[in-house]
């Protein structure tokens, strides 16, 4: 009798998802100077019946919980990490912005070596085109 393959953590999350019903769960990147581009994003692919997670702090603005620049240098490390896993969950990632930072690129690469799909607000911007 053959034996059952396992499921990989993706398929079983994949499969979860479908059971749920969930919408299309989009990611949005981009630098967090476009945190009010990336607003009017959340704004347009939700009303489009998407789910939609992005960036939750923009270290840019002053803020007490990065005034230290050792806790923020760590805040950064875990929130890149924690940006990585919405890109796990997200089905697709929309990347926002007329400029490609070094963690954006980071974001897209990721993204695409899990297979996701990744839009464009400004398609010129693809590291990729």
């Amino acid at each position: 009798m053959p034996s059952a393959r396992l499921l990989t953590p993706e398929e079983k999350l994949a499969d979860a998802k479908k059971l749920l019903s969930l919408p299309r769960i989009v990611v949005i990147c981009g630098s967090t100077r476009f945190m009010a581009e990336m607003a009017e994003a959340d704004l347009r692919e939700t009303e489009a019946g998407r789910i939609v997670v992005k960036p939750g702090c923009d270290m840019k603005s002053p803020h007490s919980l990065w005034s230290d620049p050792a806790e923020a240098e760590e805040l950064k490390v875990r929130l890149d990490a924690l940006h990585r896993a919405k890109i796990r969950l997200a089905d697709e990632v929309l990347v926002v912005g007329d400029y490609i930072g070094d963690s954006t690129r980071a974001e897209i690469a990721y993204a695409r070596s899990l297979g996701r799909p990744v839009r464009f607000t400004h398609p010129q911007v693809d590291p990729d085109a």
